[in-house]
């Protein structure tokens, strides 16, 4: 700055309001302090400014899994509303880690950013309670706590269940799978006790919904799932299976293509959280749409109300799910 300012004949402080209150600089002596930055090549330091602020221009998103479409849909509702924010975004992958994510959230906090949105492994962690006491505020994605002491958006997942399984007794199956884990995620907790009360509302027993649970939420597991139910009796073999999320439903999708299985008159598929990649499937798939973008864009914009306003109330922010039909579960015959 001090180069600057000596090759455009100014103080550091107007150097200083060029960068920080341009609005203070009249257009002439402003161009001159520009032109003298790009002759030097100049580059403003930010980590001083952030010290000497106390933040940053910058929020971080804490996805749970990188790899799964619906996780990046909800980064790019953030990111667009930080870029109307002038903010930029961290995005950061816990990979389903508990450990991962503890140490990006230390790091985070580190680098001072104004605040973080997470969709954490553990809604009830800890850290998300000491981060705000230290100044770093906090906004809780597709996940809830059991208490308002944050912020959150989500979706109702125990709605979702209940669109999914209530769409397939209207089409004549009374056998059906719910293919869905680990049971420790809340939302699958929810998606299948959705489930189970459609099954109750329909005057069926609980054993009308056989449940298959998987170690994650991948393709690969639902491959996995599509052996175990597809290598059942036909006696025993359920006509429809709805699964947790697209990535399961995909992947049975694939092996009932591989082995010949017709989707949906041999077995009716619905998957949860309408991906991209669920209407571009070979057989285009029902699921129930969660509005992912939306979740982000709002997510953000709640943490920038609680940057501005740290005594405000915490919002807990519900969206409705909308099952979205296809082939996988309607035949066109």
């Amino acid at each position: 700055m001090r180069d600057v300012a000596a090759a455009a004949g100014v103080s550091m402080g107007t150097v200083s309001n060029v960068l920080n209150r341009p609005e203070m600089v009249s257009a002439k002596t402003r161009s001159r302090v520009q032109a003298a930055m790009s002759e030097l090549g100049f580059v403003r330091n930010e980590s001083a400014r952030q010290l000497r602020a106390g933040h940053s221009n910058t929020l971080a998103y804490v996805m749970l899994d990188g790899a799964n479409p619906f996780f990046t849909d909800v980064a790019k509702g953030i990111e667009e509303a930080a870029e109307a924010h002038d903010l930029s975004v961290f995005l950061c992958n816990s990979n389903n880690r508990a450990e991962r994510e503890l140490t990006y959230l230390n790091r985070l906090e580190q680098q001072r950013v104004q605040g973080v949105l997470i969709t954490p492994m553990d809604p009830e962690a800890a850290i998300l309670d000491e981060l705000p006491k230290r100044g770093t505020r906090v906004v809780i994605v597709d996940r809830r706590r059991a208490r308002p002491t944050h912020c959150s958006v989500t979706v109702d997942d125990v709605e979702g269940g209940g669109l999914a399984v209530e769409h397939l007794l209207e089409m004549g199956h009374t056998s059906i799978a719910f293919v869905g884990g680990p049971p420790s995620i809340g939302q699958i907790r929810d998606r299948r006790e959705g489930a189970l009360n459609a099954v109750a509302e329909a005057g069926l027993s609980p054993d009308h919904l056989i449940e298959i649970d998987t170690a994650g939420l991948t393709v690969s597991e639902g491959i996995g799932a599509g052996e175990r139910i597809l290598g059942l009796s036909a006696k025993n073999r359920p006509t429809a299976v709805f699964c947790a999320n697209d990535l399961l439903a995909l992947g049975l999708l694939q092996q009932c293509v591989a082995l010949g299985v017709r989707v949906p008159d041999d077995l009716a598929i619905v998957g949860y959280d309408d991906i991209e990649f669920a209407a571009a499937a070979a057989v285009p798939l029902t699921s129930v749409r969660q509005p992912r973008k939306l979740l982000g864009e709002t997510a953000a914009n709640l943490l920038f109300r609680e940057v501005e306003d740290p005594e405000h109330a915490h919002e807990q922010v519900l969206f409705s799910p909308e099952l979205v039909v296809r082939r996988s579960s309607r035949s066109t015959n």
